[in-house]
Formats: structure tokens, sequence, C-alpha cells
């Protein structure tokens, strides 16, 4: 598919990344964006910005409002919800696979389906078995992928990336990247697909 590029960044233990990636592919393919998936880690995000836990954590009121915001969101978007009984869960195990089906056309079915077992089925997605269960779900080679995501090239490209968020200047998820705007959060997934229709259609000017 050719034409206008949007780079979509998020976090599998990312509460509003999962109302982003179950909405993105398609809303993307409406808007006739190209999605560029670009799984990362917040942890290494949130100690340069110099916390060591999320900040719904850190600022108790900040966090009950936004679990009570997802609730309001998920019913918005008729998605499935349940409070997490561990948060933030480790998505580190969840980013690697995902970065492997970036690159092999299977990465949005998967993201959504970590995704959903996390935040609609409270589901520890840092359990390789949890994982396992979802490629074969998906009639993917669960041992092969796991071991594939676990070799030292594919940890080095999650930390590239995750570096890479960095110096984009990302501090959150989700995020996107249209041209060289950066949008942060799930409500501003519409405002970077246009921005991203514009840029192309401008051929990377600045659209009007």
């Amino acid at each position: 598919m050719q034409g206008p590029v949007m780079e979509f960044w998020y976090e599998f233990a990312s509460p509003y990344s999962y109302l982003a990636v179950m909405r993105v592919e398609k809303a993307a393919q409406t808007a006739g964006v190209r999605l560029a998936w670009r799984p990362f880690l917040l942890g290494p995000v949130f100690l340069a910005l110099g916390w060591n836990d999320s900040p719904f954590n850190i600022y108790p009121p900040k966090g009950r409002y936004m679990w009570r915001d997802m609730e309001r969101s998920a019913a918005k978007y008729a998605l499935p919800f349940r409070l997490p009984s561990r948060f933030p869960r480790n998505g580190l195990l969840a980013a690697r696979v995902a970065l492997l089906g970036a690159g092999e056309g299977w990465v949005g079915a998967f993201s959504r389906a970590a995704m959903t077992a996390n935040f609609a089925e409270d589901k520890d997605i840092g359990d390789p078995a949890v994982i396992a269960d979802l490629l074969q779900r998906m009639n993917l080679p669960a041992a092969e992928l796991l071991a594939r995501a676990g070799s030292e090239e594919n940890k080095l490209a999650l930390r590239r990336q995750t570096e890479q968020a960095t110096e984009a200047g990302l501090f959150g998820a989700p995020s996107f990247i249209a041209g060289k705007e950066l949008f942060w959060g799930n409500d501003r997934l519409d405002d970077a697909l246009a921005w991203a229709c514009q840029a192309g259609a401008a051929e990377g000017g600045v659209p009007g």
C-alpha cells in the first residue's frame, strides 16, 4: 500500500494504548494511511523523566481518574474492559514478540490479542505460557517465535526502538508520528491520521 504513513508507538502495559491498538488498524485503513507499528517500552522513557513507576501510580488521584476514564472510553468504543489485578504488568515479552510480527504481517492481530488478554481478561502477558497460547490461537509457531523473541538480536532491536522513542521526544503512550508531528494520546488518533493525509498530499510540507 502506497500513500501517507503514520508511526504508531504503543506499550503493552499502557491502558490508553489498549484503546488505540484495538482501533488504529481499521481507522488507518479507512483513512488510506499506511501504519508503521512501533512497540516500545515506557520504563526507560519514564526513568529518563525521573519516574520509577507509572505516573498513574505515583499520583493516586490521576490513577483513579484514569481507571474511571478507561471504563467510560471502553464503553464508548464497545470494547471489553476489566480492571487489571496488577498494574503495570510487564510488557517486555509481548513487545519483543510484536517486534517480530511488525516485520511479518501479524503484528496487528497479535497486539490486539495481547492487549485484550491484559485489559479485558486480566491475564499476565509477562507469562510465556500466556503469550504462547495467544500465538497458538493465531496458528503461529509459538515455540519458534518465543525463541526468536528472546534472541540477542531481537532484544537489541527492541532496545534500539525504545531509544528511538526517547530521541523522537515521546513521553507517553500511545503516541503517533505523522510527518514530523508528534501526537500523544488515544484521543489524538483521528488528528494524527488527518495530519498524515495532509502531510502526504503536501509531500512533506506543513499542512495548512
